[in-house]
């Protein structure tokens, strides 16, 4: 296991009313036709965690809550594999519109992980490929066994003998879907970050990272409640930001006004 920062109990308001519980539950089982992983679109959201009961009050009439051995709530670990020079670091801060992002994302309660392939494509679309993986995290591709390193040659953009481990993540995340199953929404929280390079790791509290997932551009409820709350568009990369916060010597330009104006939402 990667040595992280011991990860902090669900710190949300609404715990404290049980609203998650009043929510109507729909099961993973439930889940898999409106998980929109092949081809969608996505939206990333950024406010300040003390605005969750106020966003889950307005949107609990219209979503169901997944639940997952009667957890609502589940804490998710990812690591993140980069070629020796970044690549795919260097590819998104410099705005490359057809990019990819190499992971190993573990459900850690489930005790369940996937080598991940994801693309976002230059019309914003996203696709995600992925299969079992036996580890939740790697020291090197090696460790990865046959079968996943298979799955890399046939779908990665890069060269797989030359990733290697580069971040590591842990948040707590809950996942909606809306009445018509059209959409899907993931609120992050609690999120901290190691790099294997560097070895620095930190905690960034106050942070809510929203994602709206859907098959097309079509009326949202969710987005209209976050119109409400004057939550705008904000896009946030879990590893770019992550990298920025644990590894001094990067080049951040293209995301130093970002994390400025995140600072000025969370504070």
């Amino acid at each position: 296991m990667v040595n992280f920062i011991p990860p902090k109990c669900m710190n949300i308001p609404i715990a404290e009313n049980g609203l998650l519980e009043k929510m109507p539950p729909i099961t993973l089982d439930e889940m898999q036709g409106v998980r929109l992983m092949k081809d969608r679109i996505d939206c990333k959201f950024v406010a300040p965690a003390s605005l969750f009961r106020c966003l889950l009050e307005d949107i609990a009439p219209c979503f169901k809550i997944q639940v997952n051995g009667g957890k609502r709530t589940a804490l998710y670990q990812t690591q993140y594999l980069d070629t020796p020079g970044l690549a795919m670091f260097v590819m998104h801060h410099n705005g490359k519109l057809n990019r990819q992002k190499v992971r190993i994302r573990s459900y850690v309660e489930s005790n369940v992980s996937f080598l991940e392939i994801k693309n976002k494509d230059n019309r914003g679309r996203t696709s995600k490929t992925r299969v079992p993986a036996q580890l939740s995290h790697i020291r090197s591709i090696a460790d990865l066994g046959s079968n996943n390193i298979y799955f890399l040659n046939e779908h990665a953009a890069f060269d797989t003998g030359s990733l290697e481990p580069a971040l590591s993540n842990r948040f707590y995340r809950i996942t909606l879907v809306n009445n018509d199953e059209a959409e899907r929404v993931t609120i992050d929280l609690n999120l901290s970050f190691l790099n294997h390079r560097t070895g620095n790791e930190t905690q960034v509290d106050n942070l809510m990272i929203l994602e709206l997932k859907q098959a097309g551009r079509q009326h949202s409820r969710f987005r209209d409640a976050l119109c409400r709350l004057r939550i705008k568009p904000h896009p946030f990369s879990k590893y770019c930001m992550g990298s920025v916060l644990t590894n001094p010597h990067l080049k951040y330009n293209c995301f130093k006004n970002k994390w400025i104006s995140i600072n000025k939402i969370i504070h």
